[in-house]
């Protein structure tokens, strides 16, 4: 098992720099989430600012944020969620405790799907675009710098 997983990510590993310039909103990345996430971040979920506002009420319901559109996607990304995306979905290398995000284990059914649908999306994000980082410092934790921003990619 720990085999097929580690032949998975040295193959991913190789053509990630290659696929990073083709990987796109459109081809890749909004049928990842149609098929992995849009049960509980579809078109009747709350914007954004909606579960911001009562997170505990949505959370009851099995509900998070829309992502069923590009725009919606962005706001966990960029701003004014910065970094939401990347947190959940973190696989425990990105995060002072090592734990995976919340959201991670819905990234697919297998170690290997999952890091795989993982790799995916930092390819989207550009290189050096996968940044765990808030809009504004929180803890130990800076706050995203425009240096991290201006390397995201996000390809419609």
């Amino acid at each position: 098992m720990k085999l097929k997983l580690l032949i998975s990510l040295a193959c991913t590993a190789l053509v990630l720099p290659a696929l990073a310039a083709d990987v796109t909103y459109r081809n890749d990345i909004r049928p990842l989430i149609k098929a992995q996430c849009i049960e509980c971040h579809g078109d009747d979920s709350p914007a954004l600012i909606d579960f911001l506002q009562d997170q505990e009420k949505y959370k009851k319901d099995k509900q998070g944020p829309r992502l069923s559109s590009y725009g919606d996607l962005i706001q966990l990304i960029g701003w004014p969620d910065s970094g939401a995306l990347m947190r959940r979905l973190d696989d425990g290398g990105g995060s002072v405790d090592k734990k995976p995000g919340n959201m991670y284990k819905y990234l697919g059914e297998t170690d290997a799907q999952r890091a795989a649908n993982l790799n995916l999306v930092k390819a989207w994000l550009g290189d050096g675009g996968w940044n765990l980082n808030r809009f504004q410092k929180r803890g130990e934790i800076p706050a995203i710098t425009k240096e991290q921003m201006e390397k995201l990619k996000l390809k419609y």
